[in-house]
């Protein structure tokens, strides 16, 4: 209960999907082991698989001196563990990335283990690349030369392996897209790479819980709003509509759950696997977390919170999501239903995605979430600057639209939701 008003809903599977047509599905080579004393039962197997003899292990620094998270991946990998690099921070500063490449040559690491939230298996990646390759960093990027098109130039160099033991649930733990955050730059540095991805996936039930309760908040935020964007999807290939409803299902179970404090390690496990299915669900399909109506803005968020170091990642989307769904100049009646129904919403005369709107919002709040920019501390004259850095977010915008309707779009969607 929060502020006498119930919480949880109880909700339906709801009804997507449409006439079958042909279809392809590929995937990758990984495994995932989830559970109690994961890291002794299974990571020495893991590293043996990897054919690996050095493994490094890349943390942050509050994970190396708060946890005993890297004692116990020294311990179970014993001669195998050949060092720590802790310095990573929030976004991945460039220079983070950089040192963190440097420590693992000089470990002559084959195998790279990161350890932590998004932001330290994103910077894991950009390790790989740039201990893979051989050219500049900046060459390597995302380009956007003026008047064309962006595009992520081949990489086509053998990686490290990776294995990725998650803190929080984030939709970073088997993606193959980077991003750093470069001050000298005024966007991001983006790469994109297959061959990042893990090769396996620890959900070790101790280390979640080692996630403070607020941090896991924001984690479990982003997660939850990606599902709710992406179960209006009419698809035709049947795997991806598994993958998207039953990452709905545990998403909002759990999510739910945080609005009445119940916070454990297997829901928490739940929500990094409902992010693996929904990364799973794009890799298959379509991608639409930038497109669909009932998603959030993910070039917006990712400004918000690359700007403002105190602003988490499910902050920036908690604040502005129920308004870009108000915002809406049409109603996909067919998509509002789906959504509707898998919230647990009854029908009434108000349009269904302001009756959406609302409850996401209510949620938030009983999650302990903002709402509204002006709770985050952000200034009204900064929406000029966060706006103008949308325009080269690759994830968003590749191309699609000018720069001039990105920002005008991105400054009318904060000035609503402050």
């Amino acid at each position: 209960m929060a502020d006498g008003k119930m919480c949880y809903r109880s909700t339906k599977i709801p009804k997507t999907g449409g006439n079958r047509v042909n279809f392809r599905a590929s995937g990758h080579s990984w495994r995932l082991y989830c559970g109690t004393n994961v890291l002794e039962g299974s990571l020495k197997e893991v590293a043996a698989r990897a054919g690996a003899k050095r493994a490094f292990v890349i943390c942050s620094p509050s994970i190396n001196a708060r946890t005993d998270t890297v004692r116990r991946i020294e311990k179970a990998l014993g001669p195998t563990f050949a060092g720590v690099f802790d310095q990573i921070e929030k976004d991945c500063p460039y220079p983070n990335v950089c040192a963190a490449r440097d420590a693992a040559r000089a470990a002559k690491a084959d195998l790279l283990i990161a350890v932590g939230g998004g932001s330290v298996l994103v910077a894991t990646r950009a390790v790989a690349i740039f201990l893979g390759e051989d050219r500049d960093p900046f060459e390597l990027m995302t380009q956007y030369p003026a008047d064309k098109p962006a595009y992520s130039p081949r990489l086509a160099a053998p990686k490290l392996p990776i294995v990725n033991i998650p803190t929080t649930p984030t939709s970073a733990m088997n993606r193959a897209g980077t991003g750093l955050k470069n001050a000298d730059l005024d966007h991001r540095m983006e790469y994109f790479d297959p061959k990042t991805r893990p090769q396996a996936i620890l959900l070790d039930y101790e280390v979640l819980m080692t996630t403070p309760s607020s941090s896991h908040r924001s984690t479990a935020t982003t997660v939850f709003s990606s599902v709710v964007g992406a179960i209006t999807a009419a698809e035709s290939n049947p795997l991806v509509e598994g993958d998207r409803l039953q990452a709905f299902r545990l998403a909002f179970r759990a999510y739910s759950g945080l609005a009445e404090n119940r916070d454990d390690a297997a829901s928490r496990a739940d929500l990094c696997i409902a992010a693996f299915l929904q990364n799973r669900a794009e890799d298959d399909g379509s991608r639409l977390g930038a497109s669909s109506s009932f998603g959030g803005d993910y070039a917006v968020s990712t400004a918000l919170h690359v700007q403002f170091p105190h602003v988490g990642q499910g902050e920036s989307i908690s604040t502005i999501h129920a308004t870009k769904i108000r915002l809406s100049q049409e109603e996909d009646a067919a998509a509002a239903q789906v959504v509707a129904e898998a919230l647990g919403l009854g029908r009434g005369n108000r349009p269904t995605r302001l009756v959406i709107a609302d409850e996401l919002e209510r949620l938030y709040r009983c999650v302990g979430m903002p709402v509204r920019l002006s709770e985050m501390n952000i200034p009204r004259s900064a929406i000029p600057l966060i706006a103008g850095q949308t325009v080269k977010n690759f994830n968003a915008n590749a191309g699609v639209r000018s720069d001039a309707e990105r920002i005008a779009a991105a400054q009318q969607l904060l000035e609503a939701a402050y």
